[in-house]
């Protein structure tokens, strides 16, 4: 995420004719209003993916408007996916009205007339309209309306979204592609299923955003040392040997997957200061390895060190770090 906004930069009453430019130039031509404010306070993050982009953004009070002109002026003919961070956030668009609590998702797009008023934060995925391979007639259906994005494909774009938005790793240029195009398969994937149309989908963005939801469904369930591949299929309804060929498509195998998300979920706590307290052993039996000999072997397998030396050394370094500060 780059940061292109921050109403701290500039003069108070420059801050709001800056915000309007910069989503001008970031998402669509739009007119802004204040409301309950003379003074706008406000941020704007953006993440380009390709043809796909992810913007994060926080803002005061304000009423924002996509006009007839405006859409005749210049229309990018996008659709854009937002969940709602925080505030309230009211949406009209294609004659419906969408009042929004924190965690749901909506869709809007750019070609039609648009009324938003916004007081809060937002994540959200924009993409050219023809890159969803689903008919517009079944796509103009959940225009502006309030969909749940604590759930099933909802929640799954809502921590890949959340994920991207908190996240400071730099990519290469192919890399973003490559998330610009998981970011699409799972919008696709979302709306199919608000639609209850999955067979519409094309099989390879199906068969991705299959492999997502079953990586999300294993992470949450990494503490579990029951979990097998036969219970990650039927959860999924598909069979295990479907499942091993999904994981072989990446590379990988099912249980060499589990293992080094387990191991690395281990590392990030070890690393962690705030998790001090915490022993060893019990970090490892968190994330699903309840013999601590066996966690000590596979981390020094994989990282050259013990995971008492490696916590050391992560403590040192930050403790170097604060002091140097």
């Amino acid at each position: 995420m780059e940061k292109v906004f921050d109403s701290n930069d500039f003069p108070a009453r420059d801050a709001l004719s800056v915000w309007e430019e910069v989503v001008a130039d970031a998402l669509m031509p739009t007119s802004f209003k204040l409301l309950d404010t003379d003074v706008f306070r406000g941020w704007f993050s953006m993440m380009p993916l390709g043809a796909v982009q992810v913007s994060a953004m926080a803002y005061s009070s304000f009423l924002t408007r996509r006009t007839p002109k405006l859409i005749r002026a210049s229309d990018p003919e996008i659709l854009g996916l937002g969940v709602t961070s925080s505030g309230r956030h009211v949406i009209e668009q294609n004659r419906n009205r969408a009042a929004l609590r924190p965690g749901e998702l909506v869709l809007f797009e750019s070609s039609r007339p648009f009324d938003i008023h916004a007081d809060g934060g937002n994540i959200l995925i924009q993409f050219p309209r023809t890159l969803v391979p689903l008919p517009a007639r079944y796509i103009n259906q959940l225009i502006c309306r309030p969909l749940p994005g604590d759930q099933g494909m909802g929640r799954l774009l809502t921590g890949f979204l959340t994920h991207l938005a908190g996240d400071s790793t730099s990519y290469t240029p192919h890399d973003a592609v490559r998330l610009g195009t998981v970011g699409l398969d799972l919008v696709t994937a979302t709306l199919a299923h608000f639609l209850e149309r999955e067979g519409d989908i094309p099989a390879d963005s199906r068969q991705r955003a299959l492999y997502m939801r079953i990586t999300s469904f294993i992470e949450r369930h990494l503490g579990d040392t029951a979990l097998t591949a036969g219970e990650i299929a039927g959860a999924h309804h598909i069979s295990v040997r479907s499942l091993h060929r999904l994981f072989q498509q990446h590379g990988v195998t099912v249980r060499s997957w589990i293992r080094g998300q387990r191991l690395e979920h281990c590392r990030r706590d070890l690393a962690d200061p705030s998790k001090r307290h915490m022993s060893i052993q019990a970090i490892a039996a968190r994330w699903g390895f309840p013999h601590p000999a066996d966690f000590t072997r596979a981390f020094r397998a994989l990282h050259g060190i013990t995971p008492s030396d490696y916590r050391n050394q992560a403590h040192h370094h930050s403790t170097q770090a604060g002091t140097h500060s």
